[in-house]
């Protein structure tokens, strides 16, 4: 690919509809953030990159939110940890304690099943690890946004630091000490199902 930019603020480069455009100039986020606006590396000047183009031309996600379209992510999960036909929700960002009261970090989606009087019966975590990116995003990211009808299809490929995902770093430096810390705290717990993850590897829809 020219251009690395798989997608901008939820679109593709070469969006140019009326919601494309408007997400674009509000800065907006489609995938479910906290709050309305992108937040990803800086909340005054955020870096609206959602995906990024593999050597294959096939788009990776460089964003954890950009797994949360349509909470497919969430039914998916349930669909894993709990039996047809199970009640259930959804949590964000849930801290995980040590024996001792210490924080062991955050699971990043936990599932709860619950019963007729709302009373929880089961649950399971879900760690979520977007891929990590060799080179510089940002550059073309700014060049991007700063004429999009014009710069859609961009050449950036003789430019410095390229950007490229890193799927070793992201699933051997990053996911796999994660699994290994955060599942042995669920091991302890009894919960003896692997705790599973979207990695690096599953690639977006792109409108």
């Amino acid at each position: 690919m020219t251009n690395p930019l798989a997608e901008i603020f939820g679109f593709p480069a070469d969006n140019f509809s009326p919601e494309a455009e408007r997400y674009r100039r509000l800065r907006l986020c489609p995938y479910n953030n906290r709050v309305a606006n992108c937040t990803k590396d800086k909340a005054n000047d955020p870096l609206g990159v959602c995906s990024v183009f593999d050597s294959s031309g096939q788009p990776a996600i460089t964003c954890p939110i950009r797994f949360r379209q349509d909470w497919l992510i969430a039914e998916n999960a349930a669909s894993f940890f709990f039996p047809a036909g199970t009640t259930w929700t959804s949590l964000t960002e849930v801290r995980l304690d040590t024996q001792t009261g210490e924080s062991a970090g955050n699971i990043d989606l936990v599932l709860v099943a619950y019963d007729d009087r709302g009373r929880v019966t089961d649950f399971g975590g879900l760690e979520v690890q977007a891929v990590y990116v060799s080179g510089n995003i940002r550059r073309p990211f700014e060049y991007y946004l700063s004429d999009p009808a014009n710069r859609y299809n961009m050449d950036w490929r003789h430019e410095i630091n390229y950007p490229r995902p890193d799927y070793l770093s992201s699933s051997r430096k990053r996911l796999a000490p994660q699994l290994i810390y955060k599942g042995g705290i669920l091991h302890h717990w009894g919960k003896n199902r692997p705790l599973p993850s979207t990695g690096a590897f599953l690639t977006p829809c792109l409108k």
